[in-house]
């Protein structure tokens, strides 16, 4: 491609001259990683694109990018455009949005998958915000295993879903929400009932309480190298129930630290694990990879995105 000389344009004649939608067809490029994949993506002709990206280098009168055997390669002037491109479509998408709220015309349903006991104050501080702002919306919470939250979401099914998810799905966006610590719990009956144990593999005969679906992959991991769980004394896929049969006596078991503080009224847990063997992993806000959203749900989006990233 000839090099593109830096010519001084007027602004105006800018604004008035340019194709916006290059803009977005610039950003198509580079998060699909080249002309052809963006292309496939967009359902267009190879040359169509190519063509596309040509007019707007020739707008902006610089090079944006270089063809290469695995893409393209960003010039500073596209590094610098990318953020200016997101800034741009992220106000177009949710203009409409904007306005309805302006207007009062925000009514409906959000639906949100959730896997059971989240305990995140971002997410309840969005939703009442949220709420406070849209009575007229209805909110609604499908508490489901973590595997089915990821799987609604990939079906497209759900729009947004809580949930972690060790290998992240193509087609899903992830925003970590919160990071929880799993610690493994008897009751106070139990005879190890104030006791810590260094060494795990120590209980692999003990009667266990087991989470089926909803137990995390990290976690998982973690009880099969101790051979913990060898001998099932209860399942649940509820943690309140988990806590519940590990109350009775029934089995030992693994809860979030954060859910058994919440919800050990009458401190009848003991912790039997020191910090430092604690299995822990993300659990995330996760969305549809899409820019049409239904008006509620893209403003409850931008609500608890927005606090997430003000967090320290």
């Amino acid at each position: 491609m000839p090099k593109l000389s830096l010519i001084p344009q007027d602004e105006r004649n800018f604004v008035r001259n340019v194709d916006w939608n290059l803009f977005g067809l610039f950003l198509e490029i580079v998060n699909s990683g080249g002309i052809s994949a963006a292309a496939r993506h967009l359902n267009k002709q190879q040359p169509t694109i190519s063509a596309g990206l040509k007019r707007l280098e020739e707008h902006l009168g610089v090079e944006l990018c270089h063809r290469t055997s695995h893409g393209i390669e960003l010039t500073p002037a596209g590094r610098a455009l990318v953020p200016l491109c997101e800034a741009m479509m992220g106000a177009v998408r949710t203009a409409p949005h904007e306005v309805a709220r302006a207007a009062n015309l925000v009514e409906g349903i959000i639906n949100i998958t959730i896997m059971s006991s989240i305990v995140s104050p971002e997410f309840d501080a969005a939703i009442a915000a949220f709420h406070a702002l849209h009575p007229g919306v209805e909110i609604s919470l499908d508490v489901v295993a973590w595997r089915g939250v990821v799987k609604a979401l990939k079906l497209g099914e759900a729009e947004v879903g809580i949930a972690c998810d060790s290998a992240p799905s193509e087609g899903l966006r992830y925003a970590p929400l919160m990071k929880e610590v799993q610690q493994l719990y008897c009751s106070r009956s139990h005879p190890l009932f104030g006791r810590t144990i260094g060494q795990p593999s120590t209980l692999c005969d003990e009667p266990f309480v087991m989470t089926g679906e909803d137990e995390p992959e990290e976690l998982e991991r973690f009880r099969r190298r101790y051979g913990l769980g060898r001998h099932a004394g209860g399942f649940a896929e509820n943690l309140h129930e988990v806590k519940r049969l590990i109350e009775l006596g029934v089995g030992i078991g693994f809860l979030p630290t954060c859910v058994a503080e919440e919800i050990d009224r009458g401190h009848n847990l003991h912790p039997l694990l020191p910090d430092d063997l604690l299995p822990s992993y993300h659990v995330y806000l996760i969305t549809r990879e899409q820019d049409a959203r239904d008006t509620p749900t893209e403003l409850f989006l931008n609500e608890i995105l927005g606090r997430l990233h003000e967090r320290p």
